[in-house]
């Protein structure tokens, strides 16, 4: 069973390489990591794609994890929407087919940033791309900049985290989490950046 992992730990040399022994004690096996975010105290965030063997439990997995000196496991959840991608191989996808560039930005948010479904809203035609898992209505939200979200009425359920980027003055990308993580700072700047790429390159 795939699972995905986000870990905070000590930012120094040796750190991974504990976490990856104590996972595979446990019975894990990693299949990729990402760094999420460097912090100015000396530690990082780190998100961990893995498979476990049969039987195990991954309460086994945070268990070992929490078990090392200055490392905790911040979330873990089942994982299916295959391997994760990175932000320069999302920047070549797009760059690919400049022309779809902004369809392919939705159809890569959900693994380049581990959340259930990305959508992209017109201010007066709604809905223009969205992921399979995505309500079938959104409402357009104003955004300057890109941020966090809360969504309220069908939208909103309370359990599932928004964020949302500008695409230009009369689109946004919308992206959703449900049960957590909380999106970092460096996560919705992440985002921010790669919706104005994506607009840059669609415009030619």
């Amino acid at each position: 069973m795939p699972y995905l992992l986000r870990v905070e730990l000590p930012d120094v040399p040796g750190s991974l390489g504990r976490l990856a022994t104590a996972i595979g004690h446990a019975g894990g096996d990693i299949e990729a990591i990402e760094i999420v975010e460097k912090r100015l105290d000396g530690t990082a965030l780190d998100d961990v794609l893995l498979d476990t063997e049969p039987g195990i439990m991954p309460d086994s997995i945070v268990s070992a994890c929490n078990g090392l000196d200055g490392v905790r496991v911040v979330w873990i959840s089942r994982y299916a929407s295959g391997g994760l991608v990175l932000d320069l191989e999302a920047v070549e996808e797009l760059t690919a087919e400049p022309a779809e560039a902004l369809d392919r930005l939705v159809d890569l948010v959900p693994r380049t940033f581990r959340v259930d479904w990305a959508a992209r809203v017109h201010r007066g035609k709604g809905i223009t791309h969205a992921t399979g898992a995505a309500p079938s209505e959104l409402e357009f939200v104003e955004l300057e900049r890109a941020e966090r979200l809360e969504l309220d009425g069908e939208d909103g359920d309370g359990e599932t985290l928004y964020a949302g980027a500008r695409i230009d003055g009369n689109e946004v990308l919308l992206v959703a989490r449900r049960g957590g993580p909380e999106f970092l700072e460096s996560e919705v700047a992440r985002l921010g950046h790669l919706a104005s790429l994506a607009q840059s390159i669609s415009r030619g």
